[in-house]
């Protein structure tokens, strides 16, 4: 029975609205499956790492030998980290030349956040709240990528993550889900443009399906345990708008759901994905995770792993080699049906036509191409747009920012001031290290002629070899740079003290137990703050960090993250005041690691607080030792102007609500500020979190004026996915709250029915 469902399933899948292209797309796909051999449509399946450089001979060892042979007959459909416009040719030409059928190889890589040209981290990019970020982002990326040859990046990752101590945070975009759907969006539309043919797009891959993100403590790679409502509401909605965007792929999560890993769970992938959604690309795997099914003891073996992964509908095996070994004769037995196999093979060649490879296998092999592209005038001006966009301004105690372009003296303290590569982020594709513009770099060309600026290092962060796959040292507290730190701030008119993470202390693999600031960071500012107030701290990091200390004592904090290749550039903009700082935080900073995970859009308990009036009561839901509150919350972020909210209106209409609101600039100067709307749910089958955002503009306002922004909220936005996976608004009360963050808002109340 279940077979037949699984069947049935996939007919449905196929039943989509086409338009004349997608037709010819699919009636050459059919005649090619019709000349298919079930070892060619097994070959199909297999993604495989690029073991050796394919400008020169295949080296002797047995692996590369093998891979090379099942290229060449048809044994493999797509390889990753094969790389430049000359290697990816080469590597095309072993497949294209001397198989039967000459069926394409698709290449993938990790194009995460820029291909040579580094825009700010995805966590970085969504704090700018500005989907043009990402969307002109990914755009640089894709041109970029694809004339290396790449047809293919396994991006955007799009987990929700509430935890801190995770290290793939830095990867996301951020807590919640609204803004994560917005920021999603405009990803794939920028990497995948307007036609996937086309020699500037590649095929963007939405992961980790799903709930990725929500791993206990924080571990990556750890279970998973959460409700069908967070399932419903916070996890997929991102990859539904993904789906709905036309993404190319998915890849599927390394963790288990409800006791089934992502890569066996046919709810996600048949019912949700294909079923509900009716995606009509193809999934993949992550590396090697169809064989870690037998770790989760899930699958007795790799035969049990293959069977599984492909009923359930996992199109393509990273690495893990189940597929090859097994689904051959998983099929000439009887034990999977051919129409799955089937199913998998027409969605990966679906892609192959759409990205034009049958057509022109070689047609993002162009050397030409690929030396105009990469790294050009026009791609770094948009990191540094991108950089300054997503800058966060925390803190602005007497209006110490901006500086003055022709301040008397300047003392730049810190490792991070003066690092070329920190700023590069982790997951950083092709970026040369050390190739970003460094703090001081940016702070040097921003300042006047007649401005000092001096540097000192201060401090020590980490030791050990810094690249991807290697975990580094934390130098422990070492003061033995502080003398010269101090004599340079105190002779200096204003300290700018960059302090924060290695950028390989946060990414895959990099979880945390402790997110405060590492070494003797912490100890050399309160040295600095003894002999200079007017001090600037810049936070370069890949997280939200436990900085109490900081928010309470340092005059100005702005929080930077790992701004890209233009970081420096994009820092002095936001310091000196070229550009006035708009971004807000996209997760919430923690007083304390013990608070996480946090999050803004929580439930109330039955016991949210105890009674004001009776003081010293304990049984509410708190701690004895910290706030509940976060430190900055979700949403947050200051301007050089400042912004003022009033006259919050609520009217019924059609569709549900109309809310309006006045923004008055009380400043001098112009500003951008993020006008964000929530709501709450006041009583409902499934109890809702006190707020949420549902809603948001960015507005740009002259000094002195006043703009009345509105927001139409229909069922959509006051809706939630209910038990069964069914989306409609409940009638009753509702509380809609407008503000410039998730806990500064006005709020009031209406009734509405649905």
């Amino acid at each position: 029975m279940m077979l037949v469902l699984i069947l049935s399933g996939i007919l449905v899948e196929a039943q989509s609205t086409m338009d004349e292209k997608d037709e010819k797309i699919a009636r050459q796909v059919q005649e090619l499956l019709d000349k298919m051999t079930l070892a060619e449509k097994v070959g199909q399946t297999n993604l495989y790492n690029g073991t050796w450089e394919f400008t020169g001979p295949v080296p002797a060892d047995d692996n590369s030998q093998e891979k090379a042979e099942l290229i060449k007959n048809g044994g493999v459909g797509g390889m990753l980290n094969v790389l430049t416009a000359k290697g990816t040719r080469e590597a095309q030409k072993l497949a294209v030349e001397n198989s039967r059928l000459g069926i394409p190889l698709i290449f993938g890589y990790d194009v995460i956040h820029g291909y040579r040209t580094m825009l700010p981290v995805p966590l970085a990019q969504a704090a700018s709240w500005d989907p043009e970020v990402a969307r002109k982002g990914a755009e640089v990326a894709a041109r970029e990528a694809a004339a290396s040859g790449l047809h293919w990046t396994f991006s955007p990752m799009i987990d929700i993550s509430r935890d801190a101590r995770w290290g793939r945070i830095m990867e996301s975009a951020g807590e919640d889900a609204f803004l994560t759907s917005v920021m999603t969006k405009a990803w794939v539309e920028g990497y995948q443009g307007e036609d996937l043919s086309a020699v500037h797009t590649i095929a963007a891959c939405a992961k980790h399906f799903a709930a990725y993100g929500f791993a206990e403590g924080g571990r990556d790679y750890n279970t998973v345990q959460i409700s069908d409502q967070t399932l419903y509401n916070v996890v997929l909605p991102p990859f539904k708008v993904a789906a709905d965007a036309g993404v190319a792929t998915f890849m599927n999560a390394f963790n288990e759901l409800n006791g089934v890993p992502a890569n066996g769970s046919e709810f996600l992938q048949r019912d949700i994905l294909k079923g509900k959604w009716g995606f009509d690309g193809f999934v993949v795997s992550d590396w090697g995770s169809i064989g870690e099914m037998i770790t989760h003891g899930f699958a007795a073996n790799d035969k049990d792993a293959a069977r599984k992964a492909m009923r359930a509908g996992s199109d393509m095996d990273m690495e893990a080699r189940a597929y090859e070994k097994h689904l051959e004769a998983l099929v000439s037995s009887g034990e999977l049906d051919e129409k799955i196999l089937d199913d998998a093979v027409r969605r990966i060649l679906t892609i192959k036509f759409k990205l034009g490879l049958f057509e022109d296998p070689y047609r993002y092999c162009d050397e030409q191409r690929e030396s105009e592209s990469i790294g050009t005038t026009e791609n770094l001006a948009v990191a540094r747009e991108a950089g300054r966009k997503s800058i966060v301004l925390l803190k602005n105690d007497k209006g110490l920012l901006p500086l003055p372009k022709d301040v008397k003296s300047i003392a730049v303290i810190g490792q991070l001031a003066n690092s070329k590569d920190v700023p590069l982020g982790s997951w950083r594709a092709q970026a040369v290290t050390n190739s970003a513009v460094s703090v001081l770099e940016g702070i040097e060309s921003a300042v006047s002629s007649d401005t000092e600026v001096t540097f000192a290092k201060g401090y020590t962060l980490t030791t050990g070899r810094r690249t991807f796959i290697h975990e580094l040292t934390i130098v422990p507290e070492d003061e033995t740079g502080f003398d010269e730190a101090i004599a340079v701030a105190k002779s200096a008119e204003v300290t700018v003290l960059v302090l924060g993470e290695d950028c390989f202390q946060t990414g895959e693999g990099r979880s945390q137990t402790d997110i405060q600031l590492k070494g003797s960071q912490l100890a050399l500012f309160r040295e600095l703050m003894k002999v200079n107030q007017n001090i600037v701290v810049v936070l370069m990091n890949g997280r939200p960090l436990a900085i109490p200390e900081l928010a309470a004592e340092a005059p100005a904090l702005v929080e930077t993250w790992f701004a890209g290749s233009q970081a420096g550039h994009s820092i002095a903009d936001v310091l000196f005041g070229k550009y006035n700082p708009s971004g807000k935080l996209p997760v919430s900073f923690p007083y304390h690691v013990g608070q996480e995970p946090l999050y803004y859009d929580r439930k109330s308990t039955g016991r949210p607080q105890t009674n004001a009036t009776d003081d010293g009561l304990v049984f509410w839901s708190h701690y004895t030792d910290a706030p509940n509150e976060a430190l900055y919350p979700f949403g947050y972020g200051l301007s050089y102007a400042n912004f003022a909210y009033d006259q919050l209106k609520l009217s019924k209409s059609d569709n549900g609500v109309t809310v309006s609101v006045s923004i008055t600039n009380t400043s001098s100067l112009d500003g951008i500020e993020t006008v964000q709307v929530y709501v709450h749910d006041v009583v409902a089958s499934w109890t809702q979190p006190t707020k949420r955002l549902v809603a948001y503009k960015q507005v740009e306002l002259k000094a002195g004026s006043t703009y009345t922004v509105e927001f139409e909220l229909t069922e959509q936005e006051l809706g939630f996915y209910h038990q069964g996976y069914e989306f409609y608004a409940e009638d009753g009360t509702f509380v809609v709250m407008v503000g410039g963050n998730s806990r500064d808002v006005l709020k009031k109340s209406i009734d509405l029915s649905f």
